[in-house]
């Protein structure tokens, strides 16, 4: 368990900036925990991060490949989206997934939770294992223009070694599959 450590931070007041349906922005007045004045920007989600690493018998996985406006690059991650807050993360996984692959899977497993920005935002991740996978068809959402490939399970914590995926999510969950399978 976590130890109790006090807020060293004081906020004065709090002012919102933008919001979408996405994301919401807000300025705070604060004292530092130096005692200074200063100003914090947060960035708040709306959806909790969800991603799945889905992994056949053979040990092979699937990544997504899709541009990002946001880094104006390429990128290969594992298949992930926007679970509602108040939803069940797993419910999110298991939409994701079938969305993103068509995949099915009857074996689900909580890999980790993480903070993906926190020193400027509230988002919660959240990545989940899943095996005993059944085709079906994708239902790819009107922002997605996404590529799939099927590699090996190895092959993938090497693209995170040589930076080829860089998505945090991505990153942490393929690191602690791996640890978890021994590799």
């Amino acid at each position: 368990m976590a130890e109790e450590v006090k807020n060293p931070w004081t906020t004065l007041s709090t002012k919102p900036v933008y919001k979408n349906p996405w994301i919401s922005v807000r300025e705070d007045q604060v004292i530092n925990p130096k005692g200074g004045n200063g100003i914090y920007g947060v960035v708040s989600f709306k959806n909790k991060a969800i991603g799945i690493i889905p992994l056949d018998e053979e040990n092979n996985t699937y990544l997504i490949g899709q541009y990002r406006y946001s880094l104006n690059e390429y990128s290969w991650e594992i298949p992930m989206g926007g679970g509602p807050v108040e939803k069940d993360i797993l419910e999110s996984a298991r939409r994701e997934l079938k969305e993103e692959t068509g995949f099915t899977a009857a074996k689900w497993t909580k890999v980790c939770r993480l903070h993906t920005s926190n020193s400027v935002t509230d988002e919660e991740g959240f990545v989940f294992l899943a095996q005993d996978l059944t085709a079906g068809e994708t239902e790819f959402e009107e922002t997605e223009d996404l590529q799939i490939k099927k590699i090996p399970f190895y092959k993938a914590v090497e693209m995170v070694m040589r930076d080829e995926i860089t998505d945090a999510i991505s990153v942490a969950g393929i690191l602690k599959v791996a640890r978890l399978l021994g590799l």
